[in-house]
């Protein structure tokens, strides 16, 4: 019918004049294309497979209205959006909230040592680089340490961290909250006018 004809061209249309987000699109993928080889790379075991899945977000600090970031051995709540030491690859525990960060351009684990130090070491396998996922209400989530019970990463308003035991779960400095990072949110919001324009022109021309 004509609403089938219509189709047809529309799409001949976009594959011989690609939109503008087409561009951003291929930004965002040569971006990603390391996260993807990263994940690969890490999960090419089968064993890892059954026993952990990895994902890449970011950590916005509810006190300093930035990012933790990763910088080797310091870490801190004062990264940019987007920011490359922002970029958290994290690794989850199939059998529980039980998760690793660490940093993608650092190559280092977020730990906390037995005097509740905030520190990042290249070896994420201890037990002190284990932190556990709690929800919260507000839409927040604290990491509560695995080993050492009741002690939370949290960061202070200059954007340093806290020593465990000077946490608590209901501060607002062990609040955080997983964001994407920031070329991954700019593509969905500039690609979503685009499909909501063709799918409005196609019920109109097929209702009349």
């Amino acid at each position: 019918g004509p609403c089938v004809l219509w189709l047809s061209h529309c799409l001949g249309l976009l594959c011989l004049h690609p939109p503008a987000s087409h561009s951003l699109l291929q930004e965002s993928q040569q971006s990603s294309a390391d996260f993807r080889i990263y994940i690969e790379n890490h999960t090419r075991n089968p064993d890892d497979l059954s026993r952990k899945q990895v994902r890449i977000y970011q950590l916005y600090s509810r006190t300093t209205g930035k990012h933790v970031q990763i910088m080797g051995k310091k870490i801190n709540a004062n990264g940019d959006d987007g920011g490359k030491y922002a970029l958290l690859v994290v690794e989850t525990e199939t059998f529980g909230s039980h998760i690793r960060i660490k940093g993608k351009e650092s190559e280092h684990y977020i730990c906390m040592t037995e005097k509740g130090k905030i520190v990042g070491r290249p070896d994420g396998r201890k037990q002190e680089c284990v932190f556990v996922e709690e929800f919260l209400e507000n839409n927040y989530t604290a990491l509560v340490s695995a080993k050492y019970k009741g002690w939370y990463l949290g960061f202070n308003r200059k954007g340093r961290p806290k020593k465990g035991p000077q946490t608590t779960q209901k501060q607002q400095e062990a609040h955080f909250m997983k964001r994407q990072p920031k070329g991954f949110r700019e593509l969905q919001l500039r690609r979503a006018p685009l499909r909501k324009r063709l799918k409005f022109k196609f019920s109109f021309m097929c209702t009349y």
